[in-house]
């Protein structure tokens, strides 16, 4: 938790423009049509204006993360870090409330990348982590906690990366990109799952702190489960991604939809979908990458330590044993300068028919995220797991399914693009969609079981 009411210091929208970051933020602007002289004069009526209400910082809710912060009142700044406990995963994720702010007011966010390390020899974090994990381009930021926007471009200035803000309400929410908690997956989880079409919301387990891990199963109509194909989908094994829950829930939506293609899908296959894996670092606001013992896509062997892992390595283990392990997809989020990609097992390493089935379901899911609008960033060229890339590469969940389930599973990891201008609740949902479609337009092409 951390809550905040600053110190005074600095020198209002003076000290802002003639430090020459209010400069750049105009030369960056102007050109994208923005009226920043509404906002300028904004700045001048409550910049540093006497008796304005003193900005008050909070982080005590689900997913709330930041720590070292000073808000300097009178320039109506907030300088923070990254909050999380490193050994719970790469401090990169903040999210916090900000309060006692002036209608029309402009606000300056200055962040600093976390200095956090690991202090015991061996483990991961024995150096602070790269700045450009904690620092997008675009924060998201929210006037209820729940309807998710982008700020304008920030301006990177040597270890400082600095938002400009300005919001017509009293309180405003910000984050490293749009949240979203283990509370939201359970209500939506709850909410398409009432519905008819076959879903059904249901728990994938409790986690290691007493959690529920919410999961929405669809299948509609009369086929049997032995004549359905079995579909797999999954995010948050790392907590801080979170555009990978928004993709799982777009996916969810167009299923759920009265599409024809997904009334085919939901009659002739068996979708379980879990929106969030490492739902105790979500909720607390930790990373989760490379936690200590090993985070959630490390951990699937002969003995995980999660119990996420565990419930589902069951269920897939029940699908192969079936033989209807049909396509298993692990939801992620990339570097800051990477497009959207897949990340997949080496070739060799896979047997056939799966080489060829993958190579096409690949080919489907490019044609399908890559067009259309929102416009996503997707690069055509997977990137490959192995041997050389981790040393724990044959417990990463696609490839341990790679190797374990079925002949002709598909088992591929997704990860989509949170550095760009579509990098938001309604692109994240897109490549959802179109990441349903492609399952649909897959399994169509396969031998229906009868």
């Amino acid at each position: 938790m951390a809550v905040a009411e600053g110190e005074e210091g600095g020198k209002g929208l003076v000290w802002f423009v003639m430090n020459g970051l209010g400069m750049r933020f105009l030369g960056n602007t102007f050109g994208r049509g923005q009226n920043w002289i509404l906002i300028l004069m904004g700045a001048l009526l409550f910049g540093g204006r006497a008796g304005a209400a003193p900005l008050r910082v909070s982080s005590d809710f689900e997913g709330g993360s930041v720590r070292n912060v000073s808000v300097i009142q009178e320039s109506r700044t907030v300088e923070f870090m990254p909050g999380g406990d490193p050994v719970r995963g790469w401090p990169c994720w903040w999210y916090f409330k900000l309060e006692g702010v002036s209608s029309g007011e402009v606000l300056t966010l200055r962040l600093r990348a976390s200095d956090a390390t690991v202090p015991e020899a061996g483990r991961s974090l024995s150096k602070p982590l790269a700045s450009s994990w904690s620092m997008p381009n675009q924060a998201a930021y929210s006037l209820d906690g729940s309807t998710w926007f982008q700020t304008e471009k920030g301006v990177r200035d040597g270890k400082w990366m600095t938002y400009a803000l300005a919001v017509d309400a009293s309180a405003v929410w910000v984050a490293w990109g749009p949240p979203y908690t283990p509370r939201g997956a359970s209500e939506f989880v709850k909410a398409v799952g009432s519905e008819q079409r076959g879903a059904l919301a249901t728990e994938l387990c409790r986690s290691r702190e007493g959690r529920s891990v919410p999961m929405l199963k669809v299948q509609q109509g009369a086929r049997s489960a032995e004549k359905r194909f079995g579909v797999w989908v999954q995010a948050r094994q790392h907590a801080w991604e979170s555009g990978s829950s928004w993709v799982a829930q777009g996916f969810s939506e167009w299923l759920l939809s009265d599409r024809a293609e997904a009334q085919w899908l939901r009659e002739h296959a068996a979708v379980f979908i879990v929106p969030i894996m490492d739902v105790d670092n979500v909720a607390t606001g930790n990373g989760g990458k490379d936690a200590i013992p090993h985070d959630h896509n490390r951990d699937w062997s002969d003995a995980p330590h999660w119990r996420e892992t565990i419930a589902a390595q069951r269920i897939v283990r029940s699908l192969t044993e079936e033989g209807r392990m049909d396509v298993f997809l692990d939801l992620h989020n990339p570097g800051a300068g990477d497009p959207t990609f897949f990340y997949l097992l080496n070739r060799d390493m896979l047997p056939e028919p799966a080489r060829g089935l993958r190579d096409r379901f690949i080919e489907l899911s490019y044609g399908r995220i890559s067009q259309g609008q929102p416009f996503i960033p997707m690069s055509n060229r997977p990137k490959f797991t192995g041997p050389d890339y981790h040393p724990l590469w044959r417990q990463i969940s696609a490839n341990w399914v790679s190797v374990n389930a079925n002949a002709h599973t598909v088992a591929v990891c997704l990860e989509t693009i949170w550095n760009c201008p579509s990098s938001n609740t309604e692109g994240y949902r897109a490549v959802g969609a179109r990441l349903a479609q492609s399952v649909r337009d897959y399994l169509v092409e396969r031998p229906v079981r009868e």
